[in-house]
């Protein structure tokens, strides 16, 4: 990663139809849309809510039915097929222990579907926390997280999401051969792969960096002298041909703010820069959302493997038109604008002040508000989606058409997390890579 491609961060101020600030919580995203569910604020929280990147907006949905989970806190969820898949994370409950503690929810129907077997499965994962889970090919693959009494366990499982077959894939025998003992770490999927960062080891953090190959059924420690430090409570993504993560702390009570990213194909780390008054915040038990088409691996969402290129939607006309212009363009070049927002050098502000449509002939329609606070520069952010002018003989998507999140400019979504806000709603920031 170049230091001259630095990364622009934003806040998106959110309405009061929003959930409520948490850490803890679980999110991910399919579509377009970002789904959160848990967590805590200052007591556990029970809801589920689905983002629409598109309109800025909320919808609450229901978590009430008996095929829903109950309260939970630094749980899973992943994306597959259509389908999300909850793991962990249960409190202090009367949970049977014949029950696995997995959800599934029902994306065409937005329902939670019974997933739960009547006799208990030969083998099968206990509840616990903090741990991961990734989605490779038609597998959900979990690895260690917090179990009570246990501590940090090194039990590595898979999901068949096709026959719904849990499988253990290394146990304490094995712990020696890969990560060993972990919670609180992060692991993305990339092709055939699962990449796992840090953690905590019982109470002690940790730095390595390790691979799954699901087609050797291997793990194979990575070199991180030039990566993170020691890290947990952190989160990470796969993009393009890399993996990011961000914040997290050596501690509960120190959170940091740095973004790294390791490219799979140099296999190096590298720091990214961000654009000067652009500062994130420090984070730590967030969730990250990528959107857009750089952040699609092959099995996180149905529409993923169409086979449609990004933009092109049988000559469809695009949703989004946005541009991102800091000001001055000295480090970005001609070519370097970002496909997110409009920033206009003829006016400052400082704090939250939106701008207003640079055009009435755009539709304000999903018009999303960002903040910033930049100290030496004079920006105004402008960040919509707007339909472009047609004709009336040409085919323009519906904006609740499915194929609208092949339509979305690449930026990542971070949300809550620590140090939260009582009685605020949850705050989310947004990034975006000056990189092509």
């Amino acid at each position: 990663m170049s230091q001259s491609s630095p990364c622009l961060w934003t806040r998106l101020p959110q309405s009061s139809r929003s959930p409520c600030d948490r850490y803890k919580h679980a999110c991910c995203s399919h579509d377009g849309n970002v789904y959160i569910l848990g967590g805590r604020n200052s007591s556990g929280l029970g809801d589920f809510w689905r983002y629409s990147v598109v309109r800025n907006d909320w919808t609450e949905l229901n978590c009430t039915s008996e095929a829903a989970p109950e309260e939970l806190e630094e749980h899973s969820m992943v994306a597959h097929e259509g389908f999300l898949y909850v793991f962990g994370g249960i409190l202090d409950s009367a949970y049977t222990a014949w029950r696995c503690p997995l959800w599934v929810f029902d994306l065409a129907k937005q329902t939670w579907v019974n997933c739960q077997r009547p006799t208990r499965p030969a083998q099968m994962p206990t509840n616990r926390k903090a741990h991961s889970a990734v989605v490779v090919g038609s597998a959900m693959l979990v690895y260690g997280g917090f179990v009570d009494m246990k501590g940090s366990s090194h039990d590595f499982w898979s999901l068949d999401l096709d026959t719904m077959a849990w499988s253990l894939l290394s146990g304490p025998q094995q712990a020696s051969l890969g990560p060993g003992p972990r919670h609180s770490h992060s692991a993305v999927a990339s092709q055939s792969c699962m990449f796992l960062f840090g953690g905590l080891k019982g109470l002690r953090e940790q730095r390595d960096f390790w691979r799954w190959s699901s087609t050797s059924d291997t793990w194979t420690s990575l070199r991180n002298k030039s990566g993170p430090s020691r890290l947990m409570g952190h989160s990470a993504v796969a993009y393009k041909d890399s993996m990011l993560i961000f914040g997290g702390g050596e501690s509960q009570n120190y959170p940091k703010n740095c973004l790294w990213r390791y490219n799979f194909t140099t296999q190096s780390w590298g720091q990214v820069a961000t654009v000067p008054g652009s500062n994130p915040p420090d984070k730590i038990h967030h969730c990250c959302a990528g959107l857009g088409p750089s952040y699609k691996y092959s099995s996180s969402s149905s529409s993923s493997s169409s086979g449609i290129q990004p933009g092109l939607l049988g000559g469809k006309l695009r949703h989004f038109k946005n541009k991102c212009f800091p000001a001055p363009l000295t480090f970005l070049g001609s070519e370097g604008a970002i496909e997110l927002e409009t920033f206009s050098p003829d006016r400052c502000y400082g704090g939250t002040t939106l701008a207003p449509p640079s055009s009435p002939d755009h539709s304000t329609e999903g018009s999303m508000g960002t903040d910033a606070q930049l100290t030496g520069n004079c920006l105004t952010f402008e960040n919509k989606s707007f339909r472009t002018q047609w004709s009336p003989t040409e085919e323009l998507l519906d904006e609740e058409d499915h194929d609208v999140a092949q339509h979305l400019p690449d930026l990542l979504l971070v949300l809550g997390g620590r140090p939260w806000t009582r009685h605020s709603p949850i705050s989310i920031w947004q990034m975006t890579l000056t990189d092509s």
